[in-house]
């Protein structure tokens, strides 16, 4: 048995030790923000936040983790509601999970969880971010679609 902190909760999985962290969430813990992209860690789309540093989880070995903690896209309101020292039901979403719609952007709905992930890693280690730093942060995040 391999014990993960997952979103704040602590979660065992039979799992062999050198299993990709994605699949661990996405096929024994059922969370469906990370998604399989390229399986290279090229494309982002598997993104989770490993200790507060973007992660590429398809070619993590569960193994690897050890007791870091393991936030993925259905955590990020409650680290942002940690983050700024509210209740965790209060903001329901971190201000970036909508962003995309509400700037009408177009997703196919694979790179949306690597973009989000990456810019939650942002602002922690880079304050009051210029457009050419969020950009560079960006571009290891190719859209798979083409928009």
């Amino acid at each position: 048995m391999i014990t993960l902190k997952v979103n704040g909760v602590e979660r065992e999985v039979d799992v062999p030790g050198d299993t990709p962290l994605l699949y661990v969430l996405r096929n024994d813990l059922e969370l469906t923000g990370p998604q399989f992209g390229c399986g290279l860690a090229q494309c982002g789309a598997c993104a989770v936040l490993l200790a507060g540093k973007e992660t590429r989880s398809c070619i993590t070995a569960v193994s690897d983790v050890g007791d870091q903690e393991i936030t993925t896209l259905e955590g990020l309101p409650a680290l942002w509601a940690k983050e700024r020292g509210v209740a965790a039901a209060s903001p329901a979403l971190h201000p970036l999970q909508p962003a995309g719609s509400d700037g009408q952007g177009p997703h196919c709905g694979y790179c949306p969880n690597g973009v989000v992930i990456q810019a939650a890693d942002l602002p922690p280690t880079t304050k009051n971010s210029t457009e050419a730093q969020i950009r560079t942060a960006l571009n290891g995040h190719p859209g798979r679609c083409g928009t």
